[in-house]
């Protein structure tokens, strides 16, 4: 692994405003190098608040929509307006109220079966980032959540795709709902140029200290691990009460 930093905010406002602030910086600074930004998020209460703000003044002008793509990490196999949907919930937390192209969101396919649906985003990766060589950078940035178990994305504890190292996504089941997902897998997330855990709240500090104290722990999220970019955990205080030193 590369460089890790831990940056603890006072709450969860505190939180949603600096992840606002973090998706600004890489946007700007993706755009200016690369000419766009790339972005994968994820579902799950922690992010909804920094999705808030960034359909609100002053990230909505301060972000260039036009030239930012939004992928997926995870999404549940359900439909778009059934309000376990990532990609529904996002659009309703950001995605209406900023001037994004049409074109340049990316949801899952959900329409088909979960095995199709994965090899349809697949595809759909590889025809977008075009990677070449073994090591290979994707999305400039990655917002990922932990679970109470130590999961990330779809990524569920004891489960085969934990080992997956060739295909981009998946087809899991797991989870609370115990449910069909698709995820991406670590080959696609650890090629991320910025990887930044969010995690917020009491009901999350048991698992936060062990995926970053307890070295011989093999949990999901231990396993973000990034080839090239650096790896951020963005905590609140409650979140990161049992840290030590």
């Amino acid at each position: 692994m590369n460089k890790q930093r831990i940056l603890i905010e006072s709450n969860a406002a505190d939180l949603a405003r600096k992840g606002a602030k973090i998706f600004s910086r890489a946007a700007k600074k993706s755009i200016g190098v690369r000419g766009r930004f790339v972005v994968a998020i994820s579902g799950g209460s922690t992010p909804r608040g920094m999705h808030r703000l960034l359909g609100k003044e002053p990230f909505l002008s301060d972000i260039q929509w036009d030239k930012t793509d939004v992928f997926w990490v995870d999404e549940r196999f359900v439909p778009v307006n059934d309000k376990a949907s990532n990609y529904g919930t996002a659009k309703k937390d950001f995605l209406n109220r900023v001037p994004i192209p049409d074109g340049n969101i990316h949801p899952m396919p959900v329409a088909s079966s979960p095995e199709v649906g994965a090899l349809l985003y697949q595809q759909e990766l590889m025809n977008y980032f075009e990677p070449e060589g073994d090591e290979f950078s994707l999305f400039d940035l990655i917002s990922l959540g932990i679970g109470t178990d130590g999961h990330t994305a779809s990524l569920f504890p004891g489960q085969s795709s934990l080992n997956e190292r060739e295909k981009w996504v998946l087809s899991v089941k797991g989870g609370k709902p115990n449910t069909i997902r698709l995820t991406m897998t670590y080959p696609v997330l650890n090629s991320g140029r910025q990887i930044v855990f969010l995690a917020s709240g009491k009901e999350k500090a048991g698992i936060v200290k062990k995926a970053l104290q307890a070295n011989k722990s093999r949990l999901p999220a231990q396993l973000i691990q990034p080839v090239k970019g650096t790896l951020l955990w963005l905590l609140d205080r409650e979140a990161a009460s049992l840290l030590e030193g």
